[in-house]
């Protein structure tokens, strides 16, 4: 009879779960709200929102889409009828002429913001940095009041989970520091050029000489410690690599190729 009874109530209590899970807050409801908070900034109305979308080539989402996005009708069971798929929160995010992230991550608007089914809420900056790969997710805990890392492996004998997430987030580190690093380059070259110009101040041009091969000299390594990662290289000026040539900065010079070449 005990039997009988117990297994009911199990299924009764994993409806239940589930349910609750259903009904809460989604990043659907989150980049929702976003796309309503934008739409009425710019004075859009959804019809035109629905224009600007299939100008841009997303064709499903029309004005019936974004009623039911906008709204966040439900299905019996507590699930959106309508949520908003990846390719859907670019074309939301250039059609509101808003950042993509920010629709479903909201800095500044809001204290909480959801992560996975199964895990707690957590600020929208520090799923931020999830996303860009800035820093590894905590989604354990809290534990003492504090997040921590997954510490288990992934299978039977893979790698921890939070060692396997830091070899695949290391292209994110490295392609932002490529950027600051070639800017860096390319501001030392006009300074270096500038005092150039000025034939009576020898000092300075060497000065600026010297700092712009510095400079040259700290992207050709970063380069190469790219080329290491297995990454494509983006594309450089040539006279940028003409100088790293020139200088021998550069182990291997087929790992870069200026603009305009195969």
């Amino acid at each position: 009879m005990i039997e009988t009874v117990r297994e009911p109530l199990t299924l009764r209590n994993r409806h239940s779960a589930l349910c609750d899970m259903h009904n809460a807050t989604s990043a659907s409801d989150t980049i929702a709200a976003q796309v309503r908070r934008h739409r009425t900034r710019l004075g859009m109305t959804r019809e035109q929102l629905a224009a600007e979308c299939e100008r841009l080539g997303a064709v499903d989402l029309t004005y019936a889409a974004i009623v039911s996005i906008e709204t966040g009708r439900r299905k019996p069971d507590g699930r959106r009828r309508r949520e908003v798929t990846a390719d859907e929160l670019l074309a939301l995010g250039l059609a509101l002429a808003v950042p993509p992230l920010l629709l479903m991550l909201p800095l500044g608007r809001e204290q909480q913001v959801p992560t996975v089914p199964g895990r707690a809420p957590r600020d929208p900056y520090t799923v931020w940095k999830w996303w860009t790969g800035e820093e590894t997710p905590t989604l354990d805990g809290p534990i003492d009041g504090r997040y921590v890392p997954e510490t288990q492996p992934i299978g039977e004998d893979g790698p921890k989970w939070s060692a396997a997430w830091a070899e695949s987030a290391y292209p994110a580190s490295l392609y932002p520091e490529f950027e600051r690093r070639r800017q860096a380059v390319h501001r030392a070259y006009l300074r270096a050029e500038a005092a150039g110009k000025r034939k009576a101040d020898k000092r300075g041009h060497t000065e600026a000489w010297a700092d712009y091969t510095q400079r040259l000299e700290e992207l050709a390594n970063h380069i190469e410690d790219m080329a290491r990662a297995g990454l494509q290289i983006p594309e450089l000026r040539p006279g940028l690599i003409e100088d790293m040539l020139g200088l021998d900065m550069l182990r291997d010079p087929s790992i870069i190729q200026p603009r305009g070449t195969e």
